[in-house]
């Protein structure tokens, strides 16, 4: 499970973001999520859940996951399409030439503090 890695490296991003802004207490936090990043969003809540309230400074802020949808590249026909629904082969013209754009990203949008 990663995911317990994820949010001990979150919440100490946090304490980072929070002391270099004279921030006591965060109110709620935003992750943004790519859809083939291999993030097991329910495990990451349930960590979420369990370390906030072991942490003075995100005590009972809850967390908002934003899903960023997997899209591939085409380099044969140069056309975009969904990663989950067709994996590496282009739908369009059957080529295995193919790269993802987005949907494997992991990050903090935003803290709000409170």
């Amino acid at each position: 499970m990663h995911e317990l890695g994820i949010v001990k490296h979150v919440i100490r991003t946090l304490h980072d973001v929070a002391e270099e802004n004279g921030v006591s207490r965060i109110g709620s936090v935003t992750l943004e999520v790519g859809e083939v990043s291999g993030v097991v969003l329910e495990q990451l809540v349930d960590c979420w859940n369990y370390f906030r309230e072991k942490d003075d400074l995100v005590r009972g802020a809850p967390l908002f996951v934003e899903t960023i949808e997997a899209v591939t590249f085409c380099t044969a026909c140069e056309k975009t399409y969904g990663t989950v629904a067709h994996g590496k082969t282009c739908p369009f013209c059957g080529s295995g030439e193919t790269y993802l754009l987005t949907g494997s990203e992991f990050s903090i949008k935003q803290i709000e503090a409170e």
